[in-house]
């Protein structure tokens, strides 16, 4: 691993641990999805663990939250069995200045959604890269779409002025699939003037089940960062 890579490394580590750290007993947690939250997934477990924290409950948003959650100690429940979540800790792909996100890298939007939205308190952990003056001008908006819809759904965004692709796979041939078996439409738009509006607009496309522009749903918006060679977290 390069320095740059090991400090990058450390960043997240500081940041999660940053959104670890506010994580109190008694309360019922959101896990996000993503390198930075899997940071704060394990710094809870650890404070768990030690005794620091005790009678916490999880609630995953994908697989991967999941999969880390009984990996380091942490009960988890659904949400048939959770009358409230305290706190929801997720990662973002782009944070603008107003605190609107642009989630969906791991395309796992659509549960994240439910969970941040639901949450009283939600925790935002991001390195400085992701933070950018408009939404959608260095990451392409997630649309999460049924299968079956996919040609109508695209045909759809053209006409809202978007340029979509379907996701493609890594190690897999054919389309990513999401952890609701559907898929994943990447959308360029020119500019997004009004995201509350094209989030609305795009979910009331047939077919469509959720995209990745998250607005009003962040609190608080952690923020790793470089100074003279140490990573420091700062609030938004």
């Amino acid at each position: 691993m390069s320095a740059a890579a090991d400090t990058v490394k450390l960043m997240k580590q500081q940041v999660g641990k940053a959104a670890a750290d506010r994580v109190q007993s008694g309360t019922i947690v959101g896990l996000g999805t993503g390198s930075t939250t899997a940071y704060a997934i394990q710094f809870i477990g650890e404070r768990l663990q030690s005794g620091e924290i005790k009678d916490i409950k999880g609630i995953p948003t994908s697989f991967q939250a999941e999969v880390l959650a009984k990996q380091y100690g942490i009960p988890l429940i659904t949400l048939d069995e959770a009358d409230r979540i305290d706190v929801a800790i997720d990662g973002a792909d782009e944070v603008d200045p107003n605190k609107n996100l642009i989630k969906g890298g791991g395309a796992a939007h659509t549960r994240e959604k439910v969970v941040d939205s639901l949450a009283a308190e939600f925790i935002v952990v991001v390195d400085s890269s992701k933070i950018v003056d408009r939404l959608n001008s260095t990451f392409l908006l997630p649309v999460e779409v049924l299968p079956m819809a996919m040609t109508p759904v695209m045909r759809a965004i053209e006409n809202l002025g978007g340029k979509p692709e379907l996701r493609m796979g890594v190690r897999k041939a054919g389309p990513v699939i999401t952890d609701e078996g559907n898929f994943v439409i990447d959308v360029k738009f020119d500019e997004i003037a009004n995201p509350a509006e094209l989030e609305k607009t795009l979910n009331n496309i047939p077919g469509v089940l959720e995209n990745g522009l998250f607005v009003g749903v962040a609190n608080v918006v952690l923020i790793g960062e470089i100074k003279d060679g140490q990573p420091v977290v700062r609030e938004m």
